[in-house]
């Protein structure tokens, strides 16, 4: 089988993808890329030798010896670049989130529909071994039904992933209830077996938003700006984003479409950094203790009792099959979308549920800046639906 031939667009943070993708001989490569900072293309060079390096996406979408196209770009630009190329008939990847607003995530689930093109939208936490462990123990009943679930995020690193870059711009991100939160909205939706219908948020910008250690518009960041064991605590941070208009703390209340209750809360300046979930049946209950290899998730479903650390059933999280980023998790994504281009069907992953986790994200962003006001989460058009969930065949 000759490789898929992969055109990138985008050699950032999620470059890290690209390189997963690409394994000449073993199933895709890459032969095409795109960015539009020189210091990218120039690493771009180095680890894609012979592949075409470009500044014009359009270079990348048009070219006949592209089979499908991966999109690594910042989140405010998917709508456009994923039309583009499912306009040309290539098969599309769109890295999470799917768009930062509702009706651009429509335009490409209607463009993916109406050329008949496949897409593929990499929620990729979706194949982390924890999250698969979860969904497993709630299919077998062991908590009987889902009816309520809590979401707890700590970013440790949040000052130097969300503040230091376009991250922390409404503009280029809507808010990161979106941008972060709708990877770990859409588990939540995969857990429980529903999409939100109604939000309700609070949140601020307690701790960034004071620090005036800002760069100058257009100065590039610092070679310094991500550290694993300094940038503590976070008033220490320098080098932020000359514009910081996003929450760095957020609460959030949901109702989904099956009666399940739901909440998620996010911050950005804790120590530590890791996603709790807890999940409650009408026969017992889950919950994760780290969320990587070393983590364990406990089961609770045999009896009534004061608080004991010892559960009735404990589960080790798995390690990855293959190394790789997110705990293993992007390898596994990247064969999921190799096959589908090649084979179509069904996936793991979801166009639809990745509409419904923005729709989610923006909802509870826009109630966050009104005071808390409850939203209602918008449906998706019936037809839509229907031709993803079939696996997009008509």
């Amino acid at each position: 089988m000759t490789d898929l031939r992969l055109g990138v667009l985008g050699y950032g943070l999620r470059g890290s993808l690209a390189r997963t993708a690409h394994r000449p001989g073993a199933g895709s490569r890459v032969t095409a890329l795109a960015d539009h900072d020189v210091t990218a293309r120039t690493e771009a060079a180095v680890a894609f030798p012979g592949a075409l390096i470009s500044t014009d996406h359009r270079k990348v979408v048009e070219d006949p010896d592209v089979d499908a196209v991966v999109i690594l770009t910042p989140d405010h630009t998917h709508a456009q670049l994923a039309c583009e190329a499912l306009r040309e008939n290539k098969p599309v990847f769109v890295e999470k989130p799917l768009e930062i607003g509702i009706e651009a995530c429509d335009e490409i689930l209607r463009t993916a529909y109406e050329t008949g093109t496949r897409l593929y939208v990499g929620h990729n936490m979706r194949h982390m071994p924890v999250v698969r462990l979860m969904r497993d123990i709630i299919g077998r009943g062991d908590i009987g039904e889902v009816k309520t679930v809590w979401v707890r995020h700590f970013v440790a690193y949040g000052g130097d992933w969300y503040f230091k870059d376009w991250h922390a711009e409404r503009q280029h991100t809507t808010g990161l209830l979106l941008q972060k939160a709708a990877h770990d909205i859409d588990v939540l939706h995969w857990l429980a077996d529903g999409y939100t219908r109604q939000v309700q948020a609070l949140g601020d910008l307690m701790v960034y938003g004071d620090n005036p250690h800002r760069r100058e518009p257009g100065e590039p960041k610092t070679d310094d700006w991500y550290s694993k064991d300094g940038h503590w605590p976070p008033h220490t941070q320098r080098d932020l984003n000359p514009v910081i208009d996003v929450e760095d703390v957020s609460l959030v209340n949901m109702r989904l479409d099956n009666g399940v209750l739901a909440s998620y809360q996010q911050c950005h300046f804790t120590p530590d950094y890791w996603r709790n979930y807890t999940v409650i049946g009408d026969a017992g209950r889950l919950e994760n203790f780290g969320d990587g290899p070393g983590g364990v998730v406990k089961v609770w479903n045999q009896r009534r009792s004061s608080y004991r650390p010892e559960a009735d059933a404990e589960y080790p999280v798995p390690d990855a099959q293959d190394e790789g980023g997110h705990g293993g998790s992007d390898p596994l994504l990247i064969d999921e979308f190799v096959r589908f281009v090649r084979e179509g069907g069904r996936t793991d992953t979801s166009p639809v549920a990745a509409r419904m986790a923005v729709a989610a994200g923006v909802r509870a962003t826009q109630s966050l800046r009104d005071g808390g006001v409850p939203r209602e989460v918008p449906d998706l058009d019936p037809q839509l639906v229907a031709y993803f969930e079939r696996g997009q065949t008509r």
